[in-house]
């Protein structure tokens, strides 16, 4: 049976470049995805293109291209990335350029638009985005095009992983069951590390070799839907049941009916099967008819967060941050105040500590109506270096607007995927 190979070369926007280099050279790939969106970053990205209307796009997009470029070239790996944010058309373009830059040519670059649905939300002055996630359908339209690099903004995660199954398999857009196994598939592979290892291990109870070089997953799939999970011979972490039993159940609130813009996947039958040393066989998944709408996540300015920090350190640390916490408390009021002691309570709030730790670090941080109230906040406690406790040192502050993150439906018949080509 023929199969083909998925690498996922990011699984965040900050993501390492190492381990996507390391699956374009020696993965011997057939499509290699970044998956760089987080809830709230298309609404960010829109503010930086508000700001420069050539922005937009992940700020990552020319080293990632520069660094794996040549070998996909080389390789005949096609590229898939949502990196495009708020900017897929400039984005391909920055591709392009990297391209040239690079010497190569006969690349074709597709640039996917029509997530942006701001007209279709209803919204006032503080709404900034409205993006509707799409399906894969744009990106395998963009393949049977020819294009070897596929830039987008906002497309389901898994569903970048599931185009080229359903470009080189021939599978139907209502093919369900096979649908359900590709988007488990991409489930899977989105986060990146977390399938290797990453955000799994826990010293003593979950060890993971090797953490500094931690390999990124691939996935050999075959046309019934079925695959394996492995990666690159001699990367760090590792492929087990556990790390793969972990990225399966991540952000699932039913496995047996998790909804994307494409199917309505049922893991509820998924088997892990260990058929080698970092490989494990995936079988079981299915799936349901998609939903009618689609899924739009609306980013809107929501006031301002001020923040600061400061250290104290030695004996009686902790009494010195209490003290410096109850100046805070004294002398601010905005409309939400949360006050930590980084150390002692700032993650879970329950009995007194029993051994004094040997420093700490005040935090407050508040959600103002105006930047300047929220300015206030950090110059308050650096104003502790010399109206404080003793021994106060390390202040930050920080004050920047809020981009709070709603979630709506739209009716998929109104949402238009365009695709956009660079010629190379």
């Amino acid at each position: 049976m023929r199969t083909i190979r998925i690498g996922a070369g990011a699984g965040f926007a900050d993501d390492r470049v190492e381990p996507a280099v390391e699956l374009a050279e020696r993965g011997d790939l057939d499509y290699l995805v970044f998956e760089c969106l987080a809830e709230r970053t298309i609404a960010l990205a829109q503010l930086d293109r508000l700001r420069d209307p050539a922005a937009g796009f992940t700020e990552w997009l020319p080293e990632r291209m520069a660094a794996v470029l040549p070998a996909c070239a080389r390789r005949g790996t096609k590229i898939i990335t949502n990196m495009g944010a708020a900017n897929p058309l400039r984005a391909a373009d920055v591709v392009a350029e990297v391209a040239r830059e690079a010497g190569l040519t006969g690349l074709t670059i597709a640039a996917v638009t029509g997530d942006d649905v701001l007209d279709l939300v209803a919204r006032d002055e503080n709404t900034v985005s409205a993006n509707a996630y799409l399906g894969c359908e744009p990106v395998v339209r963009a393949l049977a095009q020819g294009a070897d690099v596929v830039v987008t903004g906002r497309i389901a995660d898994p569903s970048l992983f599931l185009a080229p199954l359903v470009h080189e398999f021939g599978w139907a857009m209502d093919d369900w069951p096979r649908l359900g196994r590709g988007l488990c598939l991409g489930h899977l592979l989105e986060c990146a590390g977390q399938v290797t290892g990453g955000y799994f291990a826990d010293p003593g109870h979950k060890d993971v070799p090797d953490l500094a070089h931690l390999g990124f997953p691939l996935a050999e799939a075959a046309e019934d839907g079925t695959f394996a999970v492995t990666k690159v011979a001699g990367t760090g972490g590792m492929v087990t049941v556990a790390t793969c039993t972990e990225q399966l159940l991540y952000e699932v609130h039913d496995p047996a009916a998790y909804v994307s813009a494409d199917v309505t996947a049922d893991f509820s039958a998924v088997e892990l099967t260990p058929i080698g040393p970092d490989r494990v066989l995936v079988t079981g998944a299915t799936g349901r008819p998609r939903p009618d709408g689609l899924k739009v996540s609306v980013g809107y300015l929501d006031g301002f967060l001020g923040e600061g920090e400061i250290s104290y350190a030695g004996p009686n640390a902790v009494a010195r941050g209490r003290l410096a916490l109850d100046i805070l408390r004294a002398r601010l009021d905005a409309d939400e105040l949360r006050f930590d002691l980084i150390g002692v309570d700032a993650v879970r709030r329950g009995p007194k500590v029993v051994a004094e730790p040997p420093e700490v670090r005040v935090r407050v941080a508040g959600r103002t109506s105006t930047v300047d109230a929220a300015r206030r906040i950090g110059r308050e406690v650096s104003a502790l270096w010399l109206n404080g406790p003793a021994g106060g040192a390390g202040a930050t502050r920080r004050a920047e607007p809020i981009v709070a993150i709603d979630s709506t439906f739209v009716d998929r018949s109104d949402v238009h995927a365009e695709l956009s080509f660079v010629e190379v």
